[in-house]
């Protein structure tokens, strides 16, 4: 008996004696898979966040009063933003989900309404010639198109179609932030040089907001470009921030009646709790602990 417990015990530290023996290598090997897997993680981690060739450059956040769950649309800025879009981007761009009655929203009575659409024209079929009629809008036209068909808008825009602009701050992504800089981003006009042999300049507008940092869209805005009615100084920084702030009530335009639902229900919940909390403790207040 005690000669098999001797040799157990000389198994044992044979044993143990023989695994010290490989543990710096297999040490040796598990720092070798750390290192080898922490540095693949790192460059898979450089790869996602290198952004690739020609995305657009990360638009700076603003402060706008539509941010947060308490955020509400500055009414003034809206009216300002629709000045901004009829004056100078309804030119090319549409808004063809929104209806005039839906500008009421915006703090306008019925009769500003009315006379707002009335401001447009819109098709009205075609005379006995063919020719296209036009009439003054009413409140329950949708604001019209700019070009008659997307060929129209290619032959007036070197080939681009303006995109709708209905829904643009939630589609487009980096939102209002994005809209802005964009907007604002042009870079200067360089004057093309006369020199014999010199390249050709790139097709389109250097912006790095944009796709390829180019963009079809001429510089649209420039100080003085429309007149507000509140006497508001309109530079063309003013003027992107209003529009943008018009594109984004348009993109959302229940969103403060959201906001202030969502209130009310909180406040709402934590009444209720409060009253269970209290029914809790009187039914269970004879319940000795």
């Amino acid at each position: 008996m005690k000669a098999r417990m001797s040799f157990a015990v000389r198994s044992l530290a044979a044993g143990r004696r023989g695994s010290v023996r490989w543990l710096p290598q297999v040490v040796a090997g598990v720092l070798v898979c750390s290192f080898v897997l922490a540095g693949q993680g790192a460059l898979t981690a450089s790869a996602q966040a290198a952004p690739p060739s020609g995305a657009p450059a990360h638009a700076p956040a603003q402060n706008w009063s539509f941010n947060g769950p308490l955020g509400h649309f500055d009414l003034g800025a809206v009216q300002r933003g629709y000045a901004v879009f009829a004056g100078v981007c309804a030119s090319c761009h549409s808004l063809t989900q929104v209806h005039f009655s839906d500008l009421g929203d915006m703090g306008l009575t019925p009769e500003q309404v009315t006379a707002l659409a009335a401001s447009w024209q819109v098709a009205a079929g075609r005379d006995a010639e063919g020719h296209l009629k036009h009439r003054k809008a009413t409140p329950d036209d949708a604001l019209p198109r700019p070009y008659a068909d997307p060929d129209a808008a290619r032959a007036a825009n070197r080939g681009a179609v303006p995109p709708d602009l209905s829904r643009i701050t939630q589609v487009y992504p980096g939102g209002p932030d994005r809209v802005y800089a964009l907007l604002t981003g042009y870079a200067p006009v360089k004057p093309p040089t006369a020199e014999a042999g010199a390249a050709q300049p790139e097709a389109g507008f250097a912006n790095p907001y944009a796709i390829g940092h180019r963009t079809a869209m001429p510089p649209p805005l420039r100080d003085h470009a429309v007149m507000y009615a509140d006497g508001t100084q309109p530079i063309a920084q003013q003027e992107a921030r209003d529009v943008t702030t018009f594109l984004a009530w348009i993109s959302n335009p229940h969103a403060d009646d959201k906001r202030r639902l969502g209130v009310g229900v909180g406040l709402y919940l934590c009444f209720l709790a409060c009253l269970l909390v209290i029914l809790k403790r009187r039914i269970w207040s004879h319940v000795a602990k």
